[in-house]
Order: C-alpha cells, then structure tokens, then sequence
C-alpha cells in the first residue's frame, strides 16, 4: 500500500510549470487635478449643453522581467462657448506581474488587458471629481483599448490603421 504526504504532492506540484498568469499587485493616483476655473458662474445651469473633449493615453515601465507598471492617462475638458466649464488630467497606474507570457504576447496584454483592468477606477475618479466640482457626473464611455493599440503599432511602423467595415 502505497501513502502519499502533502509535502510529496508540494513538491510535484512545484516541479511542474505553471500556465500564464497576470496579477494586479497595486494601483494608485499618481497625479491628479481638477480645475473649476470659472466658479462661481460656471455652476449657474446653462441650457446649452457642454462640448467635453477626453484624451486617452497608456505607457508602460519594465519594473524587473515579470512586473510592470502601467500608466492610464486621462485628460480632458468641458466647454460651453468657448468658456471652459471644467477641466481633467488623471494618471492612474498599476503594477501588474506577467508570468510565463510569451514575449510576443506582453504588449497587447500591457497595453490592452492592463488599461481594461484600470480604466473602471479611474472612470469613478474622475466621475467623483466633477460631482464635488459641483457638475453632474461625467461618466466615462467605455474605451477601446484593442483599437488603441493597433492605432500605436500602425504609427510605430509608418503606416496608417486599416478601417475595417
């Protein structure tokens, strides 16, 4: 009869390789302003409605070989007549560890699944600011990080994106 310990199953266990994994060790305002440049007036309802402008940008920072910080930058404005109601630059960032990621598979998921991971929190951050700058909230649509990062490869080889109908 044969008996097996948990430290023999440990051992096997660790003997054999893992799969893929990617974990979110941290995240964090690393800059942040909002701006009510016009207040007191600009809180005056206007029956226009506000031409919002959003910018979106995502770098990233080999911190070792597995972890990685990436960075989530918002950055935008609402205007009604050329006057600016509000403005909007967030950095929001993540340390993420990639293992057992083939090397041709880290820069979509850096620069696609970590932004999707990140973009809920800085969504509400930004949502939070422009409530207590005495706006109604403004509620992010959801971002296309897919397109963005083709957009980023096509321009670092020279060539335009394809437009796919």
């Amino acid at each position: 009869m044969a008996t097996t310990t948990n430290g023999g199953d440990a051992a096997a266990a660790q003997a054999q390789p893992t799969g893929p994994s990617l974990n979110v060790l941290a995240q964090y305002v690393k800059d942040f302003s909002f701006e009510n440049p016009n207040a007191p007036r600009s809180l005056m309802q206007s029956p226009q409605q506000p031409q919002i402008s959003v910018q979106i940008n995502v770098n990233t920072n080999a911190l070792s070989t597995t972890e990685y910080e990436v960075e989530l930058k918002l950055e935008g404005k609402a205007e009604v007549s050329g006057n600016t109601l509000f403005g909007f630059d967030l950095l929001y960032a993540g340390v993420f560890r990639l293992t057992n990621i083939p090397q041709d598979n880290l820069p979509p998921l850096l620069m696609i699944e970590c932004p999707r991971l990140l973009f809920p929190f800085a969504r509400e951050i930004v949502a939070n600011a422009v409530i207590h700058g005495g706006f109604p909230p403004l509620l992010l649509d959801p971002i296309d990080f897919v397109s963005l990062f083709q957009q980023r490869m096509a321009n670092l080889q020279g060539q335009q994106p394809s437009v796919q109908a």
